[in-house]
């Protein structure tokens, strides 16, 4: 393998790194969002915005690396997606934008009930558009030339629709599994019963989007269902049938930390399998990783930037987190 191939490998993971270090990280305060309209005004609302505030801000940091490394390092491809799914994405950055607004206002008014409402609101929407878009791509860009040859609404298809309704369920699920972790008493007991529900959406829409994709490119098919590559990859669909098991039973069990760390390991191997599908390509059956890759020494030279401070945002990451953790109460944090 040439050098360059290796560089360009090397960028794709640390933008797979980011993309789901952003999901996993604001996947959870998304999901508290879409959560919100079930949870009782006051005090449990107010609980479950402390279990966020001082963290949510830099979960965003991981979906600037990912977008910021794709247009480095990636440009053709970053050039071929964003006209392809300018709408959604577009749509994804008002209602974060929005959301955001709604969650530092809600603490400094007396019409409570219109910025819970914009909170809940852009959570949802913000969390279907990121789905939109993954279903998008996954289905595949119409190319000509280096160039994005399709119309201005070829994202829209019912398998899009899918994978944003699929997201949304996936995020609510992390948001109830992280108020199982971080709350305790009767708002820990709605956690639970959130938990359940939206668990149970979540393994129905893997299972849907995991019939539905192979369907959409024979390359897909004969990753999953010809010998002898379906031997290596049958080990992920496995695990997720246990992952699923131990999951309803931590619920049943009422265990506080599982549930999350289960979560994510389904959420882990969803993303797996989306690797599984797209390797090596970056525009499925269009533009491999390495056909998209920018020069050598650019890829070198960011990588020294990126490995300068892939760790420090590891680092102030994990020292937050542990900083505040444990359990949480209703009293302001702002």
């Amino acid at each position: 393998m040439e050098s360059n191939d290796t560089l360009s490998l090397i960028w794709a993971g640390i933008i797979a790194l980011a993309v789901f270090g952003y999901v996993v990280m604001d996947g959870f305060d998304l999901g508290l969002g879409i959560l919100f309209p079930w949870l009782e005004k006051g005090d449990d609302r107010n609980t479950a915005i402390n279990t966020i505030a001082p963290v949510w801000d830099g979960n965003e940091t991981w979906l600037v690396l990912g977008g910021g490394g794709l247009f480095a390092a990636f440009p053709l491809a970053y050039a071929i997606i964003m006209p392809a799914v300018y709408t959604p994405l577009i749509a994804m950055l008002m209602e974060l934008i929005f959301r955001g607004v709604a969650f530092e206002f809600r603490a400094r008014t007396t019409r409570l009930w219109i910025w819970d409402s914009a909170f809940a609101f852009g959570s949802m929407l913000a969390a279907f558009s990121q789905g939109v878009i993954l279903g998008a791509i996954l289905q595949g860009v119409k190319v000509e030339g280096r160039a994005y040859a399709g119309g201005w609404f070829d994202w829209l298809s019912p398998f899009s629709v899918m994978t944003g309704v699929s997201v949304v369920a996936g995020y609510a699920l992390l948001g109830a599994c992280w108020l199982i972790y971080k709350t305790e008493g009767r708002l820990q007991d709605k956690a639970f019963a959130l938990a359940r529900l939206t668990g149970a959406a979540t393994i129905a829409a893997v299972v849907a989007v995991s019939a539905a994709t192979p369907f959409l490119s024979h390359d897909y098919f004969s990753r999953w269902f010809t010998l002898p590559g379906m031997l290596y990859v049958a080990p992920v669909p496995i695990l997720v049938g246990v992952a699923s098991i131990l999951f309803v039973r931590a619920l049943r069990l009422r265990k506080e930390g599982q549930p999350f760390l289960l979560a994510l390991a389904i959420f882990f191997l969803s993303f797996t399998g989306l690797g599984i599908c797209m390797f090596p390509y970056l525009i499925p059956g269009q533009v491999t990783i390495f056909e998209a890759a920018t020069a050598e020494n650019s890829q070198v030279f960011m990588l020294i930037g990126v490995g300068i401070m892939l760790p420090i945002i590891i680092a102030y990451t994990g020292y937050a987190y542990w900083v505040f953790r444990g359990k949480v109460g209703h009293e302001g944090y702002h």
